[in-house]
């Protein structure tokens, strides 16, 4: 099945079909827009060499090449993998105005992006483990 297949079937999933698929904390994260605690998640201090991946659709997010440690508790990145594979909204909720990141092919939720990140971009891309997958390189 080609990608954009792949993503119309995870789209076309009921709301139980994806729990059953991904667990009820992933499910939490990536469709009611949760968030895992802080120096929690099992990528937050991860220095493995690879592709962080979506784990809803499999879309290159982020290179490890990007990651650094922000202090935060969350994975964080300067840079997406490529600009179209993540996508970013408003984000108004809890009384705060933040930016949300999004899976760019499946709308999957990450987590957020602040203006507080290191050169080359100034960004920190603070995304929840949960949402991630490391296609580590050997």
């Amino acid at each position: 099945m080609t990608k954009k297949g792949q993503d119309r079937e995870i789209r076309r999933k009921s709301d139980d079909e994806l729990r059953e698929l991904f667990g009820d904390n992933v499910y939490r994260i990536v469709r009611e827009k949760g968030t895992e605690r802080a120096f929690t998640g099992k990528y937050w201090d991860c220095e493995l060499d690879g592709i962080y991946h979506c784990v809803v659709c499999d879309t290159p997010l982020f290179s490890a090449a990007t990651k650094f440690d922000s202090g935060s508790g969350w994975p964080s990145f300067h840079s997406p993998f490529t600009s179209a594979n993540v996508r970013t909204v408003a984000d108004n909720s809890l009384f705060m105005r933040r930016i949300e990141v999004l899976c760019g092919h499946c709308d999957a939720h990450l987590g957020h992006v602040f203006e507080d990140g290191p050169a080359p971009t100034g960004l920190r891309y603070c995304i929840n483990s949960a949402s991630l997958d490391l296609d580590e390189k050997k």
